[in-house]
This record gives C-alpha cells, sequence and structure tokens, in this order.
C-alpha cells in the first residue's frame, strides 16, 4: 500500500496493557488528526474486523507470545496479525507487538540469553538504508529496552536493526514492521513504569539498587532524540506505507 494521500480509513491499535500506551505514536496520530480504535486486548475487548482498518499497532505488554494458556486471547489476536499481513495490510509492533508478527509469520519467538533492560545503542544494518521507514534514522541511536524474549527473523524478512545484547531488533515483511525497541516511551510515561513494583523489581534485579532512577535520568537525557526519531519513522510508515498524506502543520 504505497502513499497515496487519500487514506481515510482509521488505525487498529492493539494494547496489551494500560501502562503500554503508543505514547509518541499515539501523539503523531493525534497531531495527524488520524483516527484510531483503541482494543485492549488485557481486559478482553473484543477484536474488530481487521478489513474496516488501513493499518495496524500492536504495542508491548510483559506476557509471553507463547502465553497461551494465561492469556487465551493472543491466539485470536495472532490469527488477526496473520490474515491482515498476509493481506497486505501495514502493520507496526513494538516489542510484544515485534515478536507477535515474527510468532504470526510462522518464527520461533524464545527466552533471550539474558533480559535487556535499560538505555541501549540500537544499530542499523545495510538494508535499512534502502527501507522506506528506516532510510532516514540514524545509524546508531540510543532507545529503552525492555524485554526478556526474543525471536528468529521469519522467513522472507528483511533485518533492520540489532544490538550488541540482541541480534533481531527491527525487521520488515512488505509493509509489516517489528521494533523490539521502546522509541516511543517517554520521562513521564517511565516514570509510572518504575511506580510499578513488577517493573522497578526486574530492573533492580538486572542492574542493582538505584537502577529505576539512574535509568530514568538516561532517558531524560535521550528523550528528545528518541521521541524524535520515533515519530520521523512512524511519520514515514504512515505516510510512505499506509499512504495517508503528508502532514501539514507542526506537532
Amino acid at each position: 500500500m504505497p502513499g497515496d494521500g487519500v487514506k481515510r480509513s482509521p488505525i487498529l491499535v492493539l494494547q496489551h496493557a494500560g501502562c503500554e500506551p503508543p505514547g509518541a505514536y499515539e501523539d503523531e496520530l493525534l497531531a495527524r488528526r488520524i483516527p484510531f480504535t483503541r482494543v485492549r486486548l488485557d481486559l478482553s475487548e473484543e477484536l474488530p474486523d481487521w478489513r474496516a482498518y488501513a493499518g495496524i499497532v500492536a504495542m508491548g505488554g510483559s506476557m509471553s507470545v507463547n502465553d497461551e494458556a494465561a492469556h487465551p486471547w493472543l491466539v485470536g489476536e495472532k490469527r488477526l496479525i496473520a490474515a491482515a499481513v498476509e493481506a497486505g495490510v501495514p502493520y507496526w509492533g513494538v516489542c510484544l507487538g515485534a515478536q507477535l508478527l515474527a510468532a504470526s509469520l510462522g518464527a520461533r519467538v524464545m527466552p533471550g540469553e539474558r533480559p535487556e533492560l535499560g538505555m541501549l545503542a540500537v544499530e542499523l544494518t545495510g538494508a535499512a538504508a534502502g527501507d522506506p521507514v528506516f532510510a532516514a534514522a540514524p545509524a546508531s541511536f540510543q532507545t529503552l529496552q525492555w524485554h526478556g524474549e526474543t525471536y528468529e527473523l521469519p522467513k522472507g524478512a528483511v533485518q533492520l536493526a540489532r544490538s550488541h545484547a540482541c541480534e533481531q531488533q527491527a525487521f520488515a515483511v512488505g509493509g509489516a514492521y517489528a521494533l523490539q525497541f521502546h522509541l516511543e516511551v517517554g520521562s513521564e510515561l517511565a516514570r509510572e513504569w518504575m511506580l510499578l513494583p513488577e517493573f522497578a523489581q526486574e530492573l533492580e534485579q538486572e542492574h542493582g539498587a538505584g537502577a529505576p532512577e539512574e535509568l530514568l535520568a538516561q532517558l531524560g537525557e535521550a528523550e528528545t532524540a528518541a521521541l524524535a526519531l520515533a515519530r520521523s519513522l512512524f511519520s514515514r510508515w504512515l505516510q510512505e506505507v499506509v499512504g495517508y498524506e503528508q502532514r501539514a502543520v507542526a506537532a
């Protein structure tokens, strides 16, 4: 679906936790006045017909894509993603959303060698230079990471990014994009995460006492560039892949 400048259908947002909204991506949708429907899978909200949407945005969550027994809605969500992507509907998956895309395309999702938590560097692959979304991104950038699982690259996918600790950081299959990292999270949302005991404890278990405060300080230094990059990449996806018209007013 190349950018034809005539898209009017809404975006479907699949959200798996109240504390993991689209963040900067939602800001871009609002700035462009693009309508969207938010579905909270963790609240057992019903999945709509994907055919009514111009694109799908799937966000993060603490569950694994393999936790179908504990979260039966994962079965229907993966079925929806597989059908929509096969039909050519553009997709933007973040963290769990990235792993859901990989799983829906038949790739294995499994625990990584160790959790990747904190502000860490991501490096683009050579293939990113020819990608309509990632071509304008810097070769390396700092971003928030928060995941314990990783995935195999699906068949036919183009790897777009990697990190020192995790080989798979971003890929694309046609108009479907997977981003393992959280460019969309700013300081305000990160502070909410640090107020949740399970988040703070997980971070301290990996990096020691004081890790939450250190993370907030690091994110504060990097968030201006990270949030700008988040909106730039998402904007290019909305225009070049989904087909929305160029935004005429500044955010």
